[in-house]
């Protein structure tokens, strides 16, 4: 599981449910728990903390999509906020925070 701290998780977590295609596994106030049966991915858990976010995140997760582009205006439509793009060769990303601030990116994925 991977775990996001935040001011209101069920807040943040309509974002992510939206973002992420997936569902509210667990609702327990303090701690909301995203979960999608088809993604096969992690979970990803939303903890309410009373401090705001204060810098760069230490962990942020990485996304691809064959069309960067299309995927960062659809996060964005969610309440995302482009805050940057970046490129190395080989790969390009953007990064976004999330309506509470917390980064994450989205890179293009290549075909191998």
């Amino acid at each position: 599981m991977i775990t996001v701290d935040c001011a209101e998780p069920q807040r943040l977590a309509e974002f992510w449910t939206a973002a992420l295609d997936v569902e509210v596994l667990a609702d327990y106030e303090e701690f909301v728990m995203l979960a999608g049966s088809a993604s096969g991915g992690p979970k990803l858990g939303l903890q309410r903390v009373p401090e705001p976010r204060a810098g760069k995140n230490r962990v942020h997760v990485d996304f691809s999509a064959a069309d960067r582009e299309a995927e960062v205006r659809r996060l964005v439509g969610l309440g995302a906020v482009e805050m940057g793009k970046h490129s190395v060769p080989g790969v390009e990303w953007t990064v976004l925070a999330d309506p509470e601030g917390n980064l994450f990116c989205v890179a293009e994925r290549r075909a191998r």
